[in-house]
């Protein structure tokens, strides 16, 4: 399950910049530039370190995911639970990417976490332009177009049940939280399962670099992802 996507070894997880990005195209549908492997400030996607949480810990009901560092291609990464049940993410010097608090019960189905786990990252690789562009556009605001910043914060979910769901996430609010050059954006979602509200969550990202909309800057940013989604399903 997701093997393609890391390397074991010994006790650390690598992750290389094809790998990288491969998950962030293929998987979650996410074109942002910086997880391009050629990129000068190339950084792993936050959603597959979520993803290989849930792969070697289970999924739990209630799960809270925040992200503190950005990782680099190549980096030795431990994945290890605390006394507490607390899960970190850390590199060999001990320096900390993703800490994981969670509660209730868990399960260690495959199939369930391999659904949950792209359903998920599908719904987040979709930041922008589906969620944020949006937003900034009501606010006036947007990223700086020669160095868009749109960090990857953090993310909770609480679900009501484990067992028999096929996952749908479906958007139920968004807000963005400006505060001078940067801003807060929170998108909330609720987790459908054959027509029913099976669970609840939200994610935040940090936008920094504001700077004033301008909606010519912006097309052209936007045009830019489609032709890169297009270049790259074509391929």
């Amino acid at each position: 399950m997701f093997k393609d996507f890391y390397s074991q070894s010994g006790e650390y997880v690598v992750i290389s910049a094809e790998q990288a990005s491969r998950f962030a195209k293929g998987v979650a549908g996410d074109y942002n530039p910086i997880h391009n492997p050629d990129a000068r400030r190339f950084c792993v996607p936050g959603d597959l370190l979520f993803t290989l949480i849930l792969v070697k810990f289970g999924l739990s009901r209630q799960m809270e995911f925040r992200f503190t560092n950005m990782v680099s291609a190549d980096t030795p990464l431990c994945f290890s639970e605390a006394d507490n049940g607390e899960l970190h993410v850390c590199d060999e010097s001990g320096k900390c990417y993703l800490q994981v608090v969670r509660s209730g019960e868990t399960t260690f189905d495959k199939t369930a976490i391999e659904a949950f786990a792209r359903c998920y990252v599908a719904f987040s690789g979709k930041n922008f332009p589906h969620y944020l562009k949006p937003l900034m556009e009501q606010h006036g605001v947007m990223f700086n177009p020669k160095r868009p910043l749109v960090i990857y914060d953090s993310m909770g979910f609480s679900l009501e049940r484990l067992d028999g769901f096929t996952p749908d996430l479906d958007l139920t609010r968004s807000s963005l939280d400006v505060q001078g050059k940067r801003a807060d954006a929170l998108l909330e979602f609720s987790i459908e399962s054959a027509g029913s509200t099976v669970g609840v969550g939200s994610k935040k990202l940090v936008v920094s670099g504001l700077c004033h909309y301008d909606a010519t800057e912006m097309a052209a940013i936007v045009d830019e992802f489609y032709r890169l989604k297009a270049a790259y399903e074509a391929a």
